[in-house]
């Protein structure tokens, strides 16, 4: 190597250090994409849809209960619900019991009592419903419980026990289910936690502050069917980040750069 050729050795060096960089740079953003604002099908205005009580849909299942004696409604084995094992027990726990899947007609098959029109029901009214039933036809005082196991929230993102968790409870609330998942880790961020809500039919994306305390009166806290949490990394995480991918992506060019002035030293 000669003196000649240095100056173009440390230009090329220079050249690999500029696009590592920018390969460093496009790396960050395409990690940071996910649910981005600019990037959302509808904008993020606050929630504006309904808060009411979810209402029983066909091929919904239901666990149900006898409180005063389990053995005349369930078995004594825990239920497959037909739609496999939930990975964590968010909104409440689903326990023993049978499952029944709500036919297409909108009725569900009980013992003894038969088929019971549930279709558009809350849990508590289908309790009711159903409770009356037994009453009037098998057990005395019964105190029936109706659960919706086959309902889902998803959380994503920096939360310590990321996965699908099931909405058994009515009125469960985004705080809820972020401490049946552990919470938001250190490396998360409370004030922009994202919910995509409404599925692939009408997907709106809100955004939650949780650093605020109004935010825990925000009716979009309350958790819908098929809700996607994200919780996305705070600033300082980020930067920690992008740094260790720098210094990680740029390692090479320096040994090079190291190796070029051993070379070019020894030739002198």
């Amino acid at each position: 190597m000669t003196r000649n050729n240095f100056p173009q050795l440390l230009l090329l060096v220079f050249v690999a250090c500029i696009m590592t960089a920018m390969f460093s740079s496009c790396s960050y953003k395409q990690s940071q994409a996910f649910l981005d604002r600019k990037n959302a099908s509808v904008p993020i205005t606050g929630y504006t849809g309904s808060t009411d009580v979810y209402k029983i849909k066909a091929q919904d299942v239901l666990q149900v209960r006898n409180l005063q004696n389990i053995k005349y409604i369930v078995d004594d084995v825990p239920a497959s619900a037909g739609t496999g094992t939930p990975s964590a027990s968010g909104g409440g726990a689903a326990g023993l019991g049978q499952s029944y899947e709500v036919a297409e007609d909108g009725s569900v098959a009980l013992p003894v009592i038969g088929r019971v029109a549930v279709l558009g029901l809350s849990r508590l009214e289908a309790a009711n419903k159903i409770q009356d039933l037994y009453s009037k036809n098998l057990i005395k005082n019964p105190i029936i419980e109706v659960k919706i196991i086959n309902l889902k929230v998803t959380l994503l993102g920096e939360v310590r026990k990321p996965g699908n968790y099931p909405l058994v409870r009515d009125n469960t609330s985004l705080i809820d289910m972020l401490g049946e998942a552990g919470g938001i880790t250190d490396k998360g961020n409370e004030k922009h936690v994202k919910i995509v809500r409404g599925g692939v039919t009408n997907p709106q994306i809100l955004e939650i502050d949780l650093s605020d305390v109004n935010a825990l009166s925000n009716p979009a806290i309350m958790l819908q069917n098929q809700d996607v949490v994200y919780i996305e990394q705070n600033r300082k995480s980020l930067r920690n980040e992008k740094l260790q991918n720098f210094t990680t992506l740029i390692q090479p060019a320096l040994i090079l750069l190291n190796s070029a002035l051993i070379i070019f030293t020894l030739r002198k």
